[in-house]
């Protein structure tokens, strides 16, 4: 398993405390594609940030392709195993969509490939945009470029938070089917969170989060 929770728990405390996790166990295999959907502020996107070690649990017990995630673990885990897209594409403006694409790899104090940058542009066939900076590009085209960008350190996994929220119905239908491709063709493991029940079928796996559980697969 490349991913295994147990009895994660996950509560704030301000302003007033909110149990948000009670106890949620799950366990991914590499390639697998898995949806978390569920009403707002039920803790979707929270639990994916735990699960991408981008936000930390109270308690329970969160391993990545086999090593127990800890506090002093989680950026490497990170930069090795995983790749992130998100809603509001969280791209640096005024960077290209190379540079961006490039970015995990200098975070990670890995070498800069070029050349793999073009390639991974060109996978998301945005090779003719790799020097315009990320403000002059279509929501689309932002939203592929972060596609490209996850794919940058050949993570394990690719974590995506509602890849398509914030875009029409033809830009998103387009950005689902290339990730979807994509994981497939490169053998990755997929964690999606969306409100988007149609894009939530196409997983192998769907589950909802409601009251701070997992329930069981829908189908």
């Amino acid at each position: 398993m490349i991913i295994k929770a147990k009895n994660l728990i996950k509560s704030f405390h301000s302003p007033q405390q909110v149990s948000i996790l009670t106890g949620v166990s799950i366990e991914i295999a590499q390639g697998e594609s898995i949806a978390i959907t569920g009403r707002s502020g039920e803790g979707k996107t929270t639990l994916l940030h735990i699960l991408g070690t981008l936000e930390p649990f109270d308690s329970g017990e969160l391993t990545i392709a086999g090593i127990p995630q800890n506090k002093g673990n989680a950026s490497e885990l990170r930069n090795k195993h995983m790749g992130f897209v998100f809603q509001a594409f969280n791209l640096l403006e005024d960077f290209t969509a190379l540079e961006n694409v490039l970015m995990p790899a200098r975070i990670a104090r890995n070498s800069i490939d070029l050349k793999k940058g073009l390639e991974l542009l060109a996978l998301v066939g945005l090779e003719h945009r790799a020097h315009f900076p990320a403000k002059l590009l279509s929501g689309g085209e932002r939203q592929r470029v972060a596609i490209a960008r996850a794919l940058c350190n050949n993570p394990d996994i690719i974590f995506a938070d509602e890849p398509s929220g914030n875009l029409d119905k033809a830009s998103a239908d387009a950005i689902a089917d290339l990730l979807f491709n994509l994981v497939k063709t490169h053998n990755k493991t997929l964690i999606l969170v969306t409100h988007d029940l149609t894009l939530a079928s196409r997983c192998d796996r769907n589950f909802s989060l409601c009251q701070g559980q997992l329930t069981p697969p829908l189908y």
